[in-house]
């Protein structure tokens, strides 16, 4: 008599998907210079017509308007990380490379968490990126960001196109 049993495979430690997470960084580093570019700019021309400066004169390194021009530029970067993962689970870096954000139920996260993992993975890009390496010795492959927030990078499965007879 056959054995009915299928044996159960054996647990595999889950993938840290630092390689995806680094081409989906680098592809999501082009529109958010370019939002960046928008923002200095408007720091420019406020600063030449507002503060009546001379046209090539640029602010000043580490002036009070140059540490606000790069937080007005961290907060952008985090409105385009927060509302597009709020928005799909995904940024246009991600969408390539199939990776969505999930909270641990498998949902969109809500709004807090996604603002919590964009200033911890923050915190970790100055760092050296050491909260994303974490991912290689985490017990279930996540990041410092992922942990914090309660949230968790996926790989989606490749789609399969549908034949024309199967519709």
């Amino acid at each position: 008599m056959p054995d009915d049993t299928v044996p159960a495979a054996a647990p595999t430690k889950p993938h840290a998907l630092i390689g995806w997470r680094l081409l989906a960084l680098l592809y999501d580093a082009l529109p958010v210079i370019a939002l960046w570019m928008l923002a200095s700019t408007a720091f420019t021309v406020g600063y030449t017509f507002l503060g009546h400066h001379p046209p090539r004169e640029n602010i000043a390194p580490f002036s009070a308007l140059q540490w606000l021009l790069w937080l007005c530029c961290w907060m952008i970067t985090g409105l385009y990380a927060a509302l597009s993962w709020r928005g799909g689970g995904q940024t246009l870096g991600m969408r390539p490379w199939r990776l969505r954000i999930v909270d641990l139920s498998g949902n969109v996260p809500n709004g807090k968490a996604l603002w919590r993992r964009y200033a911890v993975a923050s915190l970790s890009l100055l760092l050296g990126g050491l909260g994303f390496w974490w991912a290689w010795i985490d017990r279930d492959g996540l990041t410092w960001h992922d942990r914090a927030s309660g949230t968790r990078l996926i790989r989606q499965p490749k789609r399969r196109p549908v034949s024309p007879s199967a519709v």
